[in-house]
């Protein structure tokens, strides 16, 4: 986990102090609910609202998680081209607070992902699932 640039070793013992063993999890889901970064929609009847975080969960892990996207999304290169291309994409672009949030749940599932099946990040491996991110990264 040390070796993605822009983590240091206070978030990662910070990470774990929170969620604690991670062979306790099944899936990233559960850690992303329990930093409570679960969206919600707030609607009543026909009206249809503004869709949030639930932010009920661990406080301190969904602050110690927003700090190191912010990090992430200025040093590391394969963060910065995914916030560029969540808030440029043309279907549904987001803010930029929306695209720190989504950068946080994909930060979870990396280091659910590197705590449980022990492997090394990749930058070119996260970015394969969008095309228009693999060819902003090369040019980057």
């Amino acid at each position: 986990m040390l070796e993605i640039t822009g983590i240091g070793r206070d978030t990662v013992a910070g990470f774990f102090a929170e969620v604690g063993d991670l062979s306790e999890y099944n899936h990233p889901r559960q850690t992303t609910k329990l930093a409570g970064l679960s969206l919600k929609e707030n609607t009543s009847g026909k009206h249809k609202g503004r869709t949030r975080i639930t932010k009920r969960g661990r406080k301190k892990l969904r602050a110690l998680l927003f700090r190191a996207s912010m990090i992430l999304a200025a040093m590391n290169k394969a963060f910065k081209v995914l916030h560029h291309y969540y808030t440029t994409r043309l279907d549904n672009p987001l803010k930029k607070m929306q695209s720190l949030i989504a950068l946080c749940n994909k930060l979870i599932r990396i280091l659910f992902s590197i705590g449980k099946k022990q492997f090394v990040f990749k930058e070119e491996k996260m970015l394969k699932d969008i095309p228009i991110c693999m060819h902003l990264s090369k040019n980057q």
